[in-house]
């Protein structure tokens, strides 16, 4: 099931919310706290839609993994969204569906104003595990290491969620001590508008049939 510590309020600390979309498989996710010095871990997980929604039609797929982010923004309230780019090696059917999961993220956190920064597959391993072709194995170690977490994240999914949100505080740490300007705010949607201007109300992701923030593992 997912995994979640309780956190003492939001004063001086960087809270991330960190996404492994799935063209197939579960869409991991991940919120870790900063303050600058040490990073610890509030709530980690992974989504799989269940078989009878996939047999439904692939819009349900999405419409869930929306559902699920909308419920993270809401309960979490982030600073940031951190997100897995495409990897570009993939065939053109599973980046096309990847970049279908991926874009259900990106509009949950738009709708909510909340800013989204993407990093490749490479600069998260990179930035995590010092190695841009290290495994999931070793990926799941360096997670447990940095957030000083009693076990190893599982799935390996969840794991690179964390690790995605980790990669974007460890570049939220460099800009802050170049002193790099703030990236610019993103305005939330109206509702009844299109996504360039939309913004509906907050409880539209969980009407019925929307999945409870619970996976197994």
């Amino acid at each position: 099931m997912a995994a979640t510590h309780s956190s003492s309020g939001k004063n001086g600390f960087i809270r991330v919310l960190g996404v492994d979309p799935a063209a197939a498989g579960p869409t991991g996710y991940g919120i870790v706290e900063s303050d600058g010095r040490r990073c610890r871990m509030l709530h980690y997980g992974a989504f799989k839609v269940s078989a009878r929604r996939q047999k439904e039609c692939s819009e349900a797929t999405l419409q869930d993994v929306h559902a699920l982010m909308c419920a993270l923004l809401d309960q979490f309230s982030p600073d940031a969204l951190a997100v897995e780019s495409v990897f570009t090696a993939l065939n053109m059917r599973t980046a096309l569906r990847l970049a279908e999961v991926r874009g259900v993220v990106l509009l949950a956190a738009a709708q909510r104003g909340v800013a989204v920064h993407s990093y490749s597959p490479r600069e998260v391993k990179a930035s995590v595990a010092g190695y841009g072709q290290a495994d999931k194995k070793q990926m799941q170690l360096m997670v447990r290491a940095l957030l000083a977490m009693d076990e190893t994240p599982e799935p390996s999914d969840a794991a690179d969620a964390l690790a995605v949100a980790l990669c974007h505080l460890q570049a939220e740490r460099a800009r802050r001590r170049f002193g790099l300007p703030d990236p610019p705010l993103r305005p939330k949607l109206r509702a009844g508008s299109s996504p360039h201007s939309a913004a509906p109300a907050r409880n539209h992701a969980t009407r019925s049939g929307a999945p409870r923030i619970v996976t197994t593992r």
